[in-house]
Formats: structure tokens, sequence, C-alpha cells
């Protein structure tokens, strides 16, 4: 069969295309690779929580349930990324993995279950595809347990000894807490962190973002680019008490390893037993086999999502356009844009 749109990716930028393509007359279906829909959250570790509350955590055209103020766990929005796609009845085919995406005269793509043909291809697989650890992980004894952030569930599969998480992101700065309570625990962090609350007075800090204009800030905008080229802050002020008393001790970048030994760049080191990466994510748009499409470090060349080959688009880009483009809350404003430059 032959489409006006195939969209990649049933996550919540696919799901966004789909609420609105529905608008429109054009026939579409979404691939996706996961056996459910948000299965990719439904994967991640148990006490996961989001830090934008449920008021800031909504797709549109559907608002997460339950109180505004509260921050949602990750299978919350698990049950609602599945009931979304079910209240919208969203055309989705999964278990279909997306092996190529050719063009012709259209577009071909190339899947685990045949080949798809259309006019339009809208690639929403989002920025988190690849686990990336650095190469000397190889380096460590096959005795420590190493798990990246993504493959990471509970405390319970942490072997006994020292823990080291690597990364000082808002993943890594929730692991390092969560397991501080029973594990002695080293946090390895290769930049200045930045604490900010979560709530400022009765209202959320992204309400105030909101307010400001720092959550739509737009990417090539003065104030964009300033946030884009800081780290992100760690929202909520509980590793920093854990700092403060010693329950998680902070160590700098960590540049190799050896056996059960981990070296920082200050020339210290620490023996460990179990490392956990919480070191993000590589894109991976291999499949992508069109020119002009991709630079040399393999990553999409587009003006807010839209590329220089007719009828190629991509959503769910982190800072496609703003600060709110990878998130719940802002990947719809991006949809709504492509949907209108869809021919």
């Amino acid at each position: 069969m032959f489409y006006d749109v195939l969209v990649i990716g049933a996550g919540q930028a696919g799901l966004a295309m789909g609420y609105y393509l529905k608008q429109t007359k054009l026939s579409f279906l979404i691939l996706d690779k996961e056996s459910a829909i948000g299965e990719s959250w439904k994967k991640r570790y148990d006490s996961l929580t989001l830090f934008t509350p449920r008021s800031y955590s909504s797709l549109p055209g559907l608002t997460l349930n339950g109180e505004e103020k509260i921050y949602p766990t990750k299978d919350e929005i698990t049950d609602y990324l599945s009931l979304y796609a079910n209240t919208f009845s969203l055309p989705i085919q999964l278990d279909t993995t997306v092996k190529r995406v050719d063009k012709e005269d259209h577009f071909l793509l190339h899947t685990t279950k045949g080949v798809y043909h259309c006019r339009n291809v809208i690639i929403a697989t989002g920025p988190f595809q690849k686990p990336f650890i650095p190469e000397f992980s190889h380096y460590l004894s096959e005795n420590i347990l190493q798990v990246h952030s993504s493959k990471y569930k509970n405390p319970s599969q942490i072997n006994e000894g020292t823990t080291l998480v690597v990364g000082g992101g808002n993943s890594g700065a929730q692991i390092a807490v969560e397991l501080s309570h029973s594990k002695e625990v080293y946090l390895s962090v290769g930049h200045q962190m930045r604490f900010l609350p979560q709530d400022i007075g009765s209202k959320s800090i992204f309400w105030w973002f909101d307010k400001l204009g720092v959550y739509r800030a737009n990417v090539h905008s003065k104030v964009g680019q300033y946030i884009k080229n800081k780290p992100d802050p760690i929202f909520g002020f509980e590793l920093k008490t854990q700092l403060k008393n010693r329950s998680v001790i902070l160590k700098p970048r960590v540049t190799s390893a050896d056996n059960s030994q981990v070296f920082f760049n200050d020339g210290s080191s620490i023996e460990v037993s179990n490392v956990i990466w919480s070191t993000g994510f590589k894109s991976d748009f291999s499949f992508i086999h069109i020119s002009s499409v991709l630079n040399e470090k393999g990553l999409p060349i587009h003006q807010r999502g839209v590329t220089k080959v007719k009828g190629l688009f991509f959503l769910g880009l982190a800072w496609q356009n703003s600060r709110g483009s990878a998130l719940l809350q802002g990947v719809g404003t991006d949809a709504k844009y492509i949907v209108e430059k869809l021919i």
C-alpha cells in the first residue's frame, strides 16, 4: 500500500505527529520497533520520575490525569502514551524495525515486515537511540558489574561493594541518590553541577520558565544559545544533600580504567565493584541512505525538522526548535509545524 505519510517511531514525537495527521485527510501509518506503546519508558529504572510536573507532561489534545503539581512516574507515562494512542485511534504497527530508507520518485522504507512506500517520511525516533559507554570500559575486569543507566532497574541488581555512577545529568543524580541509601556510592561528573529547585513558592519551576519564555526559547536566540551550551541543571536538592553529608562522594571526570580501578582527571583513583554509565546516548541515523540529509557526524541537517530533501522530516530532536522540542509538553508544537509543511 502507498501512504501519504509514514512515521518512524511511536514514542512521544510519533504520537504527537499522529494526533495532527488525524486532523488531515492524509493516509498515514506509524511504525515502531517495540512490542507495545510506551515500552521505552517501561524499560527505564523503577524509581524514575519526571522533573516536569503533570501540568507540563502532556501531549496535545489529552491531559495527563492526576494532581497537576505532582511529578509523574515512568509507569504513569507508559500508561498515558498507550491511552493517547487508543484515544485518538492512531494507526500504529508495532514490532516493525525500519532497516533502511531510500528515495526514488518516492520514499521506500525497508523493514523487518517488508517494504513500505510513501510520499512523505517523518523520522520521529528521538535523540536517545544508542546508549553511549566509553571505550575504556573494556579495560575493567569481567568481575565488575557494568550497566548503562538505560538498563539499570533498581539497587537489587547491584553487587556488594563500591558503586561508581558516571554522569552528572538528572538520571545519574537520581540513581546515585537511590543507591546511596544502601551502597557506598561515588559520582563522577565532568562539569560544575548546578542545582535548581523543582518548585518556587507554590509553582513548579517550569511554570516560571514558561512565564519567562525560557521553555519556548528558540534555539537560534541568545537565550536559547546560552541555555543550550550549558549542562542541564539538576532539578531538586536530594543529591546536593547527599553530597553534603558524604553519602555520595563526588569525583571529577573519569579518564581511564584498569581491572577494578577507575582513574580520574585529578590523578586520583578508586576500586569499584559496580559502574553505572549514565553517560547518555548517541544518535543513530545510519539507516537513512539518502544524500544531503546527514552531516559528516551523521546528524540531521535541518531547519526546524525540515530537510533539504522534499518530503523528509525529523521530529523530537533535542533543541529541534526550542528547549521543549524533545519533551512531552513541547514536541507537539514542532509536530504541528511539520504537518503544515507536508506535501
